[in-house]
C-alpha cells in the first residue's frame, strides 16, 4: 500500500534538494480523475489505499543554493478539512519537517509558489493564539501576476484562504517572465492546471531537476495519459503541458521531483513495456 512521502534529500550538484511533508489527502480517484473509471484503476492497484481511495502527500521542497534558501510551495497548514464527493485533507507538519532539515523559518528567505491552490499555500501561515501571522517572517513571496489576480480577493475554497492572503499581501513580489530566483534556480511557465501554473528547474553543473508542481499529480498520469485532474482550470492546456513536459523528460538524465507523489517523491521518465514508467531516485 503506498504511503505519504517522508522528508527526503538528493543533491543536483552544488544544490541540495528536500522533499517537505505537511500532511495528505485521501481522495475518491474516480472524481479526482473524471476520465479514469474503477475497471480503469483496477490495473492501478499500487496508487491506492485499503479503502480504494487515492492517496496523495501535501508538501513542499526546500532548495539550498550557496547561502539561499528557498521554499516551493508549503502545503496545507494546521487544518482538517472534508471536501464532499472527494475526501479530506490534513495538514500541519510543514515545520517540523523544516526542522528536520536543519533550518529555521527565518532562514527562508524565498517562497515560490507553483500555482495558488489550497494545498500548495496556505501553509505559508501559522496560528499564533487568534490571530494568523507568516510562518516565515523574513521571506519574500514570488507569484505570477495572472496566477495573483486569478485567486487574490475571493477566499475561493479551492485557493488562497482569506487569512493566508492578508498575510503575505505585503511581501509578495508580483512577475509575469520566467526568472531566475537563485543560483541554479529558475521559474518556467506550465499553465493549464491553473492560469499561472509554475514548474521549478534546478540545474548545477551537467545536473538538472525539475519540481513539477501540479503537471502531474501522480505517476498513474504517465501510463493513462488522458486521466486530467478536475481542478484543471484548462483541461486541454493542461494535458498539453503535461505532453510536452514529460515528452521532455522521457529518457533525459533530468531528475523530476512530484509534490504529491506517495512514498518517492524524486524519480525520472522511462520508457518500457510501451509504455512511460516512473523510477525512483536514490535519496536521503
Amino acid at each position: 500500500m503506498p504511503a505519504a512521502a517522508p522528508v527526503q534529500s538528493l543533491r543536483i550538484g552544488e544544490i541540495r534538494v528536500t522533499y517537505l511533508p505537511d500532511g495528505e489527502t485521501r481522495l475518491a480517484p474516480t472524481a479526482f480523475f473524471p476520465a479514469s473509471t474503477e475497471e480503469g484503476w483496477k490495473l492501478h492497484p499500487e496508487w491506492l489505499d485499503e479503502e480504494g481511495r487515492l492517496l496523495c502527500s501535501l508538501g513542499g521542497f526546500l532548495i539550498e543554493s550557496g547561502d539561499r534558501k528557498v521554499l516551493v510551495d508549503t502545503g496545507f497548514g494546521p487544518r482538517h478539512v472534508e471536501f464532499p464527493g472527494f475526501g479530506p485533507f490534513d495538514g500541519g507538519r510543514l515545520l517540523e519537517s523544516l526542522a528536520q532539515a536543519v533550518v529555521e523559518p527565518e532562514q527562508i528567505d524565498t517562497v515560490v509558489y507553483t500555482h495558488l491552490h489550497l494545498d500548495h499555500v496556505n501553509a505559508s501561515v501559522r496560528r499564533d493564539d487568534d490571530t494568523w501571522r507568516l510562518a516565515f517572517p523574513k521571506a519574500r513571496f514570488l507569484i505570477r501576476s495572472h496566477e495573483w489576480s486569478h485567486w487574490s480577493g475571493k477566499n475561493d475554497p479551492a485557493g488562497l484562504y482569506e487569512e493566508t492572503e492578508e498575510a503575505i499581501r505585503d511581501r509578495v513580489e508580483l512577475y509575469d517572465s520566467d526568472r531566475t530566483v537563485a543560483p541554479g534556480v529558475d521559474l518556467s511557465s506550465t499553465p493549464g492546471h491553473t492560469p499561472g501554473h509554475n514548474s521549478v528547474v534546478i540545474s548545477s553543473g551537467p545536473e538538472r531537476a525539475i519540481i513539477l508542481g501540479d503537471v502531474v499529480h501522480c505517476p498513474v498520469q504517465l501510463d493513462e495519459e488522458e486521466w486530467g485532474c478536475v481542478f484543471d482550470v484548462d483541461p486541454a492546456l493542461a494535458r498539453s503541458t503535461r505532453d510536452n513536459l514529460l515528452a521532455e523528460l522521457e529518457g533525459s538524465s533530468t531528475i523530476a521531483a512530484g509534490g504529491h507523489f506517495t512514498d518517492f517523491s524524486f524519480g525520472r521518465v522511462m520508457r518500457g513495456e510501451g509504455r512511460r514508467l516512473w523510477t525512483v531516485e536514490k535519496t536521503t
